[in-house]
């Protein structure tokens, strides 16, 4: 009997333990997001859902970060002014962004360029009270933006211009970086042994992993590779593992927003089929531009965890994020003890019901 008493409180005891780390890994959950509207929009949104908030984006004007104009200030000064409301919600400024960092080969090249950076960043979160750097160079030593210089020696540089902003801006800033979610950038672009002890969260984007540029349709922002698709999210944290990244301070990405292609033959429901990229849908007007009366149909990827539609009467094929796929990836966020779940962006939801709740929702389950 009392054996079977000892058991018994074993048992229990082991659930609770399970029971407590997973609700103080869901409260530990970064939820972050990336915030490009305006200063008049951003109070129907619920900011006390977010832990982080990104101000998207600052630029290069000579070596300094630059806020190009009242209007950017105004909104940071916003944002920041949200802590009234959540009073845990750290505001991060940013650089770059797809089209945003031109120069940024140039100026990261040299030890003066990248110091005279890093002063700047100080500044400007002292002036502003905010609490950290993004950084959104897309990418370092690879071809990204057309036209936009890049060369091996970026991976070095990339290195030495985060431990700069960590000497300059000490232990409590955050330091974090927008990392492509293929194969290419994970190899190439960055040295994660040197990286990653100095940052304290990498944002993977793991959406638009079948760009504007392709001509074949596929699943932009899947959870899982399937037989036809390699680049996912699971793809890019299985390489994290096996090159020892502390998936800790992973933060994998979701999109709130669709993109669409148009001349896409009638085979496979659209998908992995030809076609020329056509629009960017956000998430708020779903009901709106993908609804089923225009006719749209709407399918799911089983194996790669990926909603996508496809339009027989005007040959349009669509991927995207939805509540189910958004409410998966929080749960591989739990299940893999990632840091967190990041979006682009914030703008694009519905401010009430929207993605952002269904995160919360499932982080809290």
């Amino acid at each position: 009997m009392i054996q079977r008493i000892c058991s018994s409180l074993a048992l229990l005891f082991l659930f609770m333990t399970i029971c407590f780390a997973q609700n103080r890994r869901a409260a530990n959950m970064e939820v972050i997001a990336y915030y490009s509207g305006g200063s008049e929009g951003i109070d129907k949104y619920k900011v006390e859902e977010l832990t982080q908030i990104i101000f998207s984006f600052g630029h290069l004007k000579g070596n300094r970060l630059h806020i190009s104009n009242a209007r950017d200030t105004g909104r940071i000064q916003k944002l920041v002014s949200l802590k009234q409301r959540n009073p845990k919600l750290k505001v991060l400024l940013s650089l770059g962004g797809w089209g945003g960092c031109a120069p940024c080969s140039d100026v990261f090249s040299t030890v003066e360029g990248t110091n005279e950076f890093a002063l700047s960043v100080k500044q400007l979160l002292d002036y502003f009270k905010a609490d950290g750097i993004d950084l959104d160079w897309e990418y370092p030593a690879i071809e990204g933006h057309p036209g936009h210089a890049y060369k091996k020696e970026d991976k070095a540089n990339f290195t030495s211009l985060v431990q700069a902003l960590r000497n300059t801006l000490g232990e409590k800033a955050i330091i974090s970086f927008a990392a492509g979610g293929f194969d290419k950038f994970l190899q190439e672009s960055i040295d994660w042994q040197s990286v990653m002890p100095v940052i304290n969260y990498v944002n993977l984007m793991s959406y638009d992993l079948v760009s504007g540029f392709s001509t074949v349709t596929g699943h932009h922002t899947p959870l899982y590779s399937n037989n036809t698709q390699k680049q996912s999210a699971d793809n890019a944290i299985r390489y994290f593992d096996s090159i020892k990244v502390p998936l800790q301070k992973v933060i994998i990405g979701a999109a709130f927003y669709a993109r669409t292609w148009e001349n896409v033959k009638d085979v496979n429901n659209g998908l992995y089929q030809q076609g020329n990229f056509k629009h960017f849908i956000s998430y708020s007007q779903f009901d709106q531009r993908l609804n089923k009366d225009s006719g749209f149909v709407y399918y799911r990827d089983s194996i790669a965890k990926a909603p996508y539609a496809y339009n027989k009467r005007t040959n349009t094929f669509a991927t995207f994020d939805d509540e189910a796929s958004v409410a998966e990836k929080v749960k591989y966020v739990k299940q893999h003890q990632l840091g967190g779940i990041m979006f682009w962006e914030l703008s694009l939801d519905k401010p009430v019901n929207g993605l952002l709740s269904i995160i919360n929702k499932e982080k809290n389950k």
